[in-house]
């Protein structure tokens, strides 16, 4: 059983550590669910280490598990899992999540949203996303990449979250359409993370050499060209504005996309530059160099065993 206020965070890496740390330095009960061995054993003997941007470290201890059977009426959940770890996710918060409860996924990529609705139905689920950075140091111990923004649907049942979220020190702001808010996020997700992911840089990085600032361009622009023709209007009114502006804000930040690469782990390419080619195709728009981005870093990731 768990306190009735507490938090489920699903997941176990950089920003779900993240926000462990920071909610659980707020004084809001917190508790991980993950399946990663190295993780659950650090954080379960350690605690949640976050090192922030000034080079200050604070540990926080929390409540880790990798079975959801221990929980029961979660009202509020976090889910902060690859895109390619939702359905396993959705499944293990179905065993918890209380009736009246929400889950709202702060993933990357599209398709998250669908999957967690199939399992959890529609009023349990709420859309978010942010563009806070964080880096993983190691299991457990994460380091404050750029700070940022939690924007998040409105849904009758988020108020509670939104309100220990906010007292933690996050941003908070309403957005009124979710495929707005999605799609702004994979227009930048796109531009930066498999470009950063294949040269092994940080997102600054890709400010200060000519040639990737181009790429990252053109991916930005493309991307934004399939939401336009599927009618979706981006949260903000330049797309390339936009993406140099994330770039600059969390320069020093290693993408989630470059981190799998050095980890050897699964990447989320299918969800973020795939899926905006399969979007592309239903819209009739030729998205080149998100397939050819899309391509590379399967490609990459095969040739890396993952």
């Amino acid at each position: 059983m768990v306190e009735k206020e507490t938090i489920l965070i699903v997941g176990t890496g950089a920003m779900a550590c993240l926000f462990a740390g920071r909610l659980t330095a707020a004084g809001f009960p917190v508790v991980m669910l993950g399946s990663w061995p190295e993780a659950i054993e650090t954080l379960h003997e350690h605690g949640v280490t976050v090192i922030e941007a000034d080079g200050s470290e604070h540990t926080h201890p929390v409540r880790v598990t990798r079975d959801p059977a221990v929980l029961q009426d979660v009202h509020f959940a976090l889910v902060l899992v690859k895109s390619w770890q939702t359905q396993k996710a959705a499944r293990q918060i179905g065993r918890c999540l209380a009736k009246n409860g929400v889950a709202l996924t702060l993933q990357n990529g599209l398709g998250n949203r669908e999957t967690l609705v199939e399992t959890l139905g529609a009023q349990r689920v709420a859309l978010g996303v942010t563009t806070l950075g964080a880096n993983l140091v190691a299991p457990g111990r994460i380091q404050a990449a750029g700070e940022g923004v939690v924007s998040v649907s409105i849904h009758s049942r988020l108020g509670g979250l939104v309100e220990k979220l906010r007292a933690a020190g996050f941003i908070i702001e309403n957005a009124p359409d979710p495929d707005e808010l999605l799609w702004g996020k994979l227009v930048i997700n796109a531009a930066i993370n498999p470009l950063t992911a294949i040269l092994g840089v940080t997102n600054g990085e890709l400010l200060g050499r000519p040639t990737a600032r181009a790429l990252m361009v053109s991916l930005a622009r493309e991307a934004a060209a399939v939401a336009v023709a599927l009618g979706i209007r981006l949260p903000y009114p330049d797309p390339v504005v936009a993406v140099e502006s994330i770039a600059r804000r969390t320069s020093a930040n290693r993408s989630s996309m470059l981190q799998d690469i050095l980890r050897h782990a699964p990447t989320e390419i299918d969800a973020i530059c795939g899926a905006i080619v399969k979007a592309g195709e239903q819209a009739n728009i030729t998205t080149p160099i998100n397939r050819t981005m899309w391509q590379l870093i399967k490609a990459l990731t095969s040739a890396a065993g993952s």
